[in-house]
């Protein structure tokens, strides 16, 4: 294999095992499906992409690395003998990298800090923090009061 491609296995193992524990993942694991679909590859590499994704949102933060690493060096070893048989070609990987780089990038600039705070008096209903919501509705049930 030329060194381009495999740059670009490489390239595309990284993206993809960065995505698996983003808020971006179903997009990716969407994308990756499609592409290895039209590769011919077998149903169970879906398996395996959810399953890698299990084990690294599993492990703690001192195993991350390895796990991340060991993931990363699985899809690379799976995506080279593909580019080497002919299954697809360096633009087929440069499209689905580009693709992938695209939805990192934009799950990269969503994250955003949270904080919330309720201060004051007693909360006797739900506290909801959200951006949106739309079709709620609260049953509230007051409990009846006696007068003396």
């Amino acid at each position: 294999m030329d060194s381009e491609l495999a740059a670009l296995a490489a390239a595309g193992a990284t993206t993809l095992v960065s995505l698996m524990v983003t808020d971006s993942w179903t997009h990716a694991r969407e994308l990756v499906g499609r592409f290895l679909a039209r590769t011919g590859s077998d149903a169970a590499a879906i398996s395996d992409l959810d399953n890698a994704r299990s084990q690294l949102l599993a492990t703690g933060a001192s195993e991350n690395e390895q796990a991340t690493s060991g993931v990363r060096a699985e899809w690379h070893a799976r995506l080279q003998p593909l580019l080497e048989a002919g299954s697809l070609t360096s633009d087929d990987l440069r499209v689905l990298l580009t693709s992938l780089q695209r939805l990192a990038a934009t799950s990269a600039t969503r994250q955003e800090t949270v904080r919330n705070d309720v201060n004051g008096g007693v909360q006797h209903g739900p506290v909801i923090q959200s951006g949106r919501i739309t079709g709620l509705t609260f049953h509230v049930h007051h409990q009846p009061t006696t007068h003396s």
